[in-house]
């Protein structure tokens, strides 16, 4: 098992096929380009003798190259977030040297000059001039060999490199896409990041079914609408937030006018009832799909489908209707738990950890091993429960848990019931210090377009639906709250934020 076996098909079944084009510059690449390229560069690759192929770039056209260059060189892949500090940059590409690394022009001068990396800019490593020779033999077919290095966002310390191996990907790929499922005429729109494990698994999942992918660098609202427009596109992923711009952008119009826009997964954080809510109706010819994933499981683990969306949306048993804000079911060939601390599995309706199991997960770290359990469980450190049907809920993170005077409290829950309230548009809720209980209960909200939040009136709102322990005592009204880019939620803001306004 190889990735490069997933191009090796598709280029041979339609190899003038388009496969990827780069929205801001226009230039395309065929199935058999991409095969080709990945060939030569791989060359390229062993003879630096480097022992790992790092991109630090926006997504263009080096991405989807440098992914199946390293898979036929037989060396990992890893990409960089472009958007870190230049030290923060250096400290994580000295961990994966003797590197050939690809790169903006403007960063080789400091980069290079680092000991064991060969820099080369994105430009020059997509020209076909700067490769003289081709890989003659083909790639390694042991699925044991390392595919791709993903660096944790190391928001609590040090970043980890979540090691994934060729087993792994193919593995996913091949139980959740059809092979040569793409008719000629799509096109999937690619704005997440090329370093998140949703930027790998959209290349591949692309490549393998034979879609054409179109490119779009740096989201913004505007952009997505005019490339899904101008290029037909008929199928997209993104995050929460990136969809909320994109409803908040086709502000008073009936219909966002994309009957070509077949469907449109999101995942990647929480989606807020009023979003999703809006988003249909906006696009009403629209099959719309929620997917829930990691990094160390390769990406997408369960999914809310378009038929549950359907019936979750239409129906009047109130347990159904919450199934749209829930990520859906486990995918084939997936396992999913729900385990309290002491590691007993917990029953429908009950919070704890999620624990999943299955040949795509990975659950291994470079130079820490596996966290799998001898069962092959991997603990997420995400929050949530299941119901009676499998449908499983996000509370969050694991660690996230409020303890008020010795009970656990879930933001998430608390969340919940203010995303109902008809003047919120958006909510975060934390633990904050409390000299009474340890820890209190804040919350920042944002309100709807032309709402204003009372807070005495939302506190009671809250005290209305739940206990009153869970009643935020300090809430604030912001006009955003604060996400990454791949619309995470950033809680360690809002919960440093909060807690300044509790101590002063």
């Amino acid at each position: 098992m190889n990735i490069m076996m997933l191009l090796e098909m598709t280029s041979g079944a339609f190899p003038d096929r388009p496969a990827f084009t780069d929205g801001s510059s226009g230039a395309s690449l065929t199935y058999a380009q991409l095969f080709e390229a990945a060939k030569s560069r791989a060359a390229t690759v062993r003879a630096s003798e480097a022992q790992r192929l790092v991109k630090l770039d926006v997504s263009n056209l080096g991405t989807p190259i440098s992914l199946f260059t390293s898979a036929w060189a037989g060396v990992p892949y890893v990409p960089l977030n472009y958007r870190l500090t230049d030290e923060e940059i250096e400290a994580l590409l000295q961990r994966v040297t003797p590197a050939y690394l690809v790169t903006e022009e403007k960063r080789i001068p400091r980069l290079g000059a680092l000991p064991d990396v060969a820099p080369i800019h994105t430009g020059a490593f997509v020209d076909d001039a700067s490769h003289a020779d081709s890989l003659e033999d083909t790639w390694s077919m042991d699925p044991e060999e390392v595919a791709v290095l993903l660096f944790t966002s190391g928001t609590t310390g040090v970043p980890k490199a979540a090691v994934l191996r060729h087993k792994h990907l193919v593995s996913y790929i091949l139980t959740s896409v059809e092979f040569a499922s793409a008719d000629d005429n799509e096109a999937a729109l690619v704005c997440v990041p090329p370093y998140h494990i949703a930027g790998i698994a959209a290349i591949l999942s692309s490549v393998y079914s034979g879609r054409h992918v179109v490119q779009l660098p740096n989201f913004s609202a505007e952009a997505w609408i005019d490339l899904a427009r101008s290029h037909e596109i008929s199928t997209a992923f993104v995050v929460p937030t990136m969809l909320a711009r994109i409803v908040d952008a086709l502000e008073g119009e009936t219909s966002a006018d994309m009957s070509h826009l077949r469907s449109l997964s999101y995942g990647g954080g929480k989606m807020p009832l009023s979003v999703i809510e809006r988003a249909m109706k906006l696009f009403p010819d629209t099959d719309f799909s929620n997917a829930y994933g990691l990094t160390e499981t390769s990406s997408t683990i369960a999914v809310l489908g378009p038929d549950e969306h359907r019936e979750a949306e239409a129906a009047s048993d109130e347990n159904i209707r919450r199934r749209l804000v829930s990520v859906g079911q486990a995918l084939p060939g997936v396992e999913i738990e729900i385990r309290d601390d002491e590691g007993r599995v917990l029953g429908p309706g009950e919070r704890g950890e999620i624990y999943v199991r299955g040949e795509q997960v990975s659950g291994e770290y470079e130079g820490r091993g596996s966290v799998t359990d001898a069962d092959g469980w991997f603990p997420t450190r995400d929050a949530g429960s299941m119901d009676t049907e499998g449908y499983l809920f996000l509370e969050g993170r694991a660690d996230d848990v409020i303890v008020r005077g010795g009970e656990n409290l879930s933001p998430g829950e608390i969340e919940d019931v203010l995303l109902t309230h008809p003047t919120v548009l958006d909510a975060a809720v934390v633990g904050v210090p409390d000299e009474q209980w340890g820890e209190g209960v804040a919350a920042a909200v944002v309100p709807r377009k032309g709402a204003a939040i009372d807070v005495a009136e939302l506190q009671a709102y809250v005290n209305e639906h739940m206990r009153s322990s869970r009643v935020p005592q300090l809430m604030e009204v912001w006009d955003e709250l604060p996400y990454n880019e791949t619309g995470k939620l950033l809680r360690r803001v809002v919960k440093a934020k909060l807690a300044e306004a509790v101590v002063s």
